[in-house]
């Protein structure tokens, strides 16, 4: 939408109208001059103003630096921020085991991370008003992507990540503990750490009960998510076999983490098993209602003032070339 900040401005488009009026006209002085060796040339005719020159370009510059101090600007569309957001990170697992194909996913079977990636992008672009952030956890947890409200941003790190990508063990207790620092450098009083694996803490110098109490004192609520299918029959010299491939999911110590923090535990068997955590964690930690609104502004006060300077220099141009063929 366009508009101009001070329309008033265009009040002062008489204003010369005005001065000529109330002004007193100046008084020129005549010299008259006869020369009489000029007695016979024929006179030359009294060349006829250029209405152009004398009347509508003054008047459209005029126009054109009222416009200019009017500010004109060019409000874009309507950008709603949410004034009170929380923070919240997503810790995934990408140990060895998270290729384990046992998972279904739309009528075939995948690894459990190709079905987490498939649901958390859904849920974070739910997330929209929410600072979000990325950890990964293997070996040891990194930091994939700091605390943004760039949910799109955090989607596409979560579609990119791959198994091995920072080794195979489970590193646990030092994902809990590289988010309790970033909560805490971030001061946000709303703090929520959503942790998948389907392993238990193999890997880290920090105790995943030991991060969870302090992660309770920095008023961080965790919810676990353990993750892969109870059994699944499985190809052996003798035959198939049935076999639990989540043996090594230590529930325990995922459900203790959780309750310390005031948050729940999940477990997550099938694509339907983890759409409705997703979903869950998503009616149980709403994204605020409240926002503020705002349009993007950009001032085009230059456009009247360079299309001005255009016109002047059409203008003396045109007058030099006149003054140049009269000669």
């Amino acid at each position: 939408m366009f508009e101009f900040s001070y329309w008033w401005v265009f009040l002062l488009l008489p204003l010369p109208l005005l001065a000529r009026r109330l002004l007193p006209p100046k008084k020129q002085a005549y010299t008259q001059l006869w020369i009489p060796l000029a007695e016979g040339l024929t006179e030359q005719k009294d060349k006829k103003a250029n209405p152009l020159m004398g009347y509508f370009v003054p008047w459209l510059l005029w126009a054109l630096l009222l416009a200019a101090i009017a500010k004109p600007v060019w409000f874009g569309e309507p950008i709603r921020i949410q004034q009170q957001s929380r923070d919240m990170i997503l810790s995934l697992d990408l140990s060895g085991s998270m290729q384990e194909e046992d998972m279904p996913l739309n009528g075939r079977t995948v690894d459990r991370l190709t079905l987490v990636k498939s649901i958390v992008k859904d849920f974070v672009k739910q997330r929209s008003g929410d600072r979000l952030g990325l950890i990964l956890f293997a070996d040891h947890a990194y930091l994939q992507t700091p605390l943004t409200f760039d949910v799109d941003t955090v989607s596409t790190m979560v579609d990119e990540t791959e198994i091995g990508l920072v080794g195979k063990q489970t590193a646990i207790g030092e994902s809990i503990g590289m988010a309790i620092k970033r909560f805490v450098e971030n001061q946000n009083e709303q703090r929520v750490l959503i942790l998948l694996t389907d392993g238990a803490n193999t890997a880290g110098s920090i105790k995943p009960i030991a991060a969870a109490k302090q992660a309770a004192k920095n008023n961080i609520k965790i919810y676990t998510i353990g993750i892969g299918a109870d059994s699944m029959i499985k190809p052996g010299f003798f035959g198939n076999q049935r076999v639990n491939p989540s043996a090594d999911l230590d529930e325990e110590t995922l459900k203790q983490v959780a309750s310390l923090t005031d948050g729940q535990y999940f477990r997550a068997r099938s694509q339907e098993d983890l759409q409705k955590i997703y979903d869950t964690i998503n009616q149980l930690q709403p994204v605020d209602g409240e926002y503020l609104e705002f349009r993007p502004e950009k001032n085009l006060f230059y456009w009247p003032l360079s299309i001005a300077v255009l016109i002047l220099l059409v203008v003396i141009l045109s007058l030099k070339i006149r003054g140049e063929d009269e000669l």
